[in-house]
């Protein structure tokens, strides 16, 4: 499907209609920003992860005596999406499509505004029908690390305490493992990632920066997302970083079924719609 383009003097940003995913950020200098998706190493580029981020215990999960089965970061992020509407500087996308494990009437809209040297990602998500529902969302963009992730590191606007949740199949151990008693700085080191994403549910920080490399810094700053994933290809060496705002964690591996009693999932009542958006600078 043909690209959508949006542009101001400081980025050129181009988004597939295929999931509404984010193919290219090129900065002023002329620059690739993001991970262009090799697929030998990982396809993917910055996909969006609804109405779940992640896995669910033995991926399903029950809503009002209900089972509904759910595959792993859902299913919106790899069909086509409507092009709603495309201006200079701003591109939205809709998603209505059901799934069986949301059958449910919704209206999904990502909102890409370009300002200045920032792109702001919005979600909008609005229930159409006449009963609730519970859903979560999370962005999942891969950022171009020439030279390697080791190149780079992590800036947390916080002083944090940085406890890991150790993931263990689709989900994570309930006791974390704490990487530093105190730091604003994580190195990036491919040995971390061995196991999986790195997963923190309780920063304190809304916002963090990758510097170092060649003096590029990239900027995401996501206050409504009580969880943040950092994530590569350990094995390949692999010149890129996710960072990953989510508003759910992935599950506890003794997680309760119960949508309703899941860390980060929010209830929809009929007619309402939330929204959740995050800043990604480039500098």
């Amino acid at each position: 499907m043909e690209l959508v383009h949006i542009r101001n003097q400081h980025l050129q940003v181009s988004i597939s209609p295929v999931g509404a995913e984010i193919q290219s950020v090129i900065d002023e200098q002329g620059r690739e920003r993001m991970w262009q998706g090799d697929p030998d190493v990982w396809s993917g580029r910055a996909p969006i992860l609804f109405p779940v981020a992640g896995g669910l215990r033995d991926d399903y999960y029950l809503w009002q005596g209900k089972k509904y089965p759910l595959p792993k970061h859902g299913f919106v992020r790899r069909i086509p999406w409507q092009v709603e509407s495309v201006e200079e500087t701003q591109a939205t996308f809709l998603m209505t499509e059901k799934h069986e494990g949301f059958p449910f009437d919704y209206e999904l809209r990502a909102v890409f505004t370009l300002e200045g040297n920032t792109l702001q990602v919005a979600y909008h998500v609005k229930n159409v029908q006449d009963a609730p529902f519970y859903f979560s969302i999370g962005a999942h963009e891969a950022y171009l690390l020439p030279g390697g992730i080791e190149q780079y590191a992590v800036h947390f606007d916080e002083e944090e305490r940085l406890d890991r949740y150790v993931i263990v199949g689709n989900g994570i151990l309930p006791e974390p493992e704490c990487m530093a008693e105190s730091t604003k700085v994580l190195p990036l080191r491919y040995s971390d990632y061995t196991v999986d994403a790195l997963v923190f549910k309780h920063l304190k920080s809304r916002g963090v920066e990758i510097r170092g490399g060649d003096g590029r810094m990239i900027r995401v700053e996501a206050p409504q997302h009580p969880v943040l994933m950092f994530w590569t290809k350990p094995n390949m060496n692999a010149p890129y970083l996710c960072i990953e705002p989510w508003c759910n964690a992935p599950d506890l591996v003794d997680a309760p079924y119960e949508i309703d009693r899941k860390f980060g999932f929010m209830r929809l009542e009929a007619g309402e719609e939330k929204v959740r958006l995050h800043r990604i600078t480039f500098g």
